[in-house]
């Protein structure tokens, strides 16, 4: 196989695992293509089970592998033809297709039929499901969202913090730095050292609306609020804080820590006491900043509210919270599931809200939470 044209897909398909975030070296690529030599290349079966095998070695790469072979080997068309094409993309400066005689293929059983079956339902194009409103969602079009927000990722943004840290540019003179590499040339002149001011992360907090009004996403956002929690494991300096209210405030951020997303919600329901009950957002939010606000939880951060306003509370207790809540926090975002072009808030908890938001987004699909990740960076 080597230098044939196959083996410069397997490699490209290594390179695009690689650039989706599984570790796949030259030594595993290698074996993708030695395990491949026995086996059929034009079955979809055995290039799935052979990369599978050889590329992937730990458990949560497996949805990402199987998102990856079906972007890249299935497309929009039937594979299996007369003649097989293979489209290689090899990277951002280089993309090419490849053409590969078709062979015979071997005769199949009742298994290798199912197998590939199945093999064609993983293949389902996830797009449509990117703007189906969470509530329109059927149990398993809900699982297989939860699978694609498993791999998304929230980064908050960045302020620029007093200390500084050395640079090879900047406008800050380095004297220390620059006194050091003359003394060590015996007073000679020498090129000018830098520094630049360093960039720290601000704290992400998000408060989800778990009352009876908003059942039909408050799943769902519990999903993705699991999911930036686990994105935030073991990230330096990246803080989340998940709170849910809805007659009262309860923070969830302990028991997101769990891998199992399942576990997790599970956990977090049992703390939940007032789940599709009633909404008290002014009561919640006050809570939220004279207890959490004043530990410093949200103190030059971003804050994330899922709600639909429809409060019961008092409007003067909401309006003082969101006011309080502004002044301690750098962007207050507000995600409403009916949102969008031309939308003008109605109830009275919007209204009242409203003047305090920097950011108004829609909550109510996958394309919403995928818009949301994107903004956050570009709020520092």
């Amino acid at each position: 196989m080597t230098g044939s044209p196959l083996v410069t897909v397997l490699v490209a398909f290594g390179r695009a695992l690689r650039a989706e975030g599984i570790a796949v070296g030259s030594g595993d690529i290698s074996t993708f293509c030695a395990a491949m030599a026995p086996l059929d290349p034009t079955d979809l079966v055995d290039l799935y089970w052979g990369g599978r095998t050889t590329l992937v070695s730990r458990r949560e790469d497996i949805p990402v592998y199987d998102e990856v072979f079906r972007a890249y080997f299935l497309g929009e068309r039937n594979p299996v033809e007369e003649v097989l094409t293979l489209t290689a993309q090899a990277g951002a400066d280089a993309t090419a297709v490849l053409q590969v005689p078709a062979v015979d293929p071997p005769a199949r059983d009742k298994e290798q039929e199912e197998d590939e079956a199945r093999l064609g339902l993983m293949a389902a194009d996830a797009e449509t499901l990117r703007h189906r409103s969470f509530a329109a969602c059927t149990p398993d079009e809900l699982w297989e969202l939860r699978r694609i927000m498993a791999r998304m990722r929230l980064t908050p943004p960045r302020r620029r913090t007093r200390r500084t840290r050395p640079a090879r540019r900047g406008r800050r003179p380095d004297m220390r730095r620059t006194v050091r590499a003359s003394l060590r040339m015996y007073g000679e002149p020498v090129q000018l050292r830098w520094r630049l001011r360093k960039r720290k992360l601000r704290p992400l907090v998000l408060l989800l609306d778990v009352s009876g009004s908003m059942a039909d996403y408050s799943r769902a956002l519990l999903q993705f609020a699991h999911s930036a929690r686990r994105a935030a494991h073991g990230v330096t300096g990246q803080k989340v804080e998940v709170f849910c209210f809805g007659t009262r405030l309860t923070r969830i951020t302990v028991p997101l820590r769990r891998r199992s997303p399942d576990d997790a919600l599970a956990d977090a329901a049992e703390l939940v006491v007032d789940w599709e009950g009633g909404t008290r957002i002014g009561g919640a939010l006050d809570e939220f900043v004279r207890t959490w606000g004043r530990r410093g939880v949200c103190r030059g951060g971003v804050v994330v509210i899922c709600s639909d306003g429809l409060d019961r509370g008092d409007p003067d207790l909401l309006a003082t919270a969101m006011e309080r809540l502004g002044r301690l926090c750098h962007r207050v975002v507000w995600m409403h599931p009916h949102a969008g072009e031309g939308f003008r808030p109605q109830t009275v908890g919007m209204l009242v809200a409203e003047p305090h938001i920097d950011v108004l987004l829609s909550g109510h699909d996958l394309d919403s939470l995928a818009e949301l990740a994107g903004l956050l960076p570009e709020l520092g």
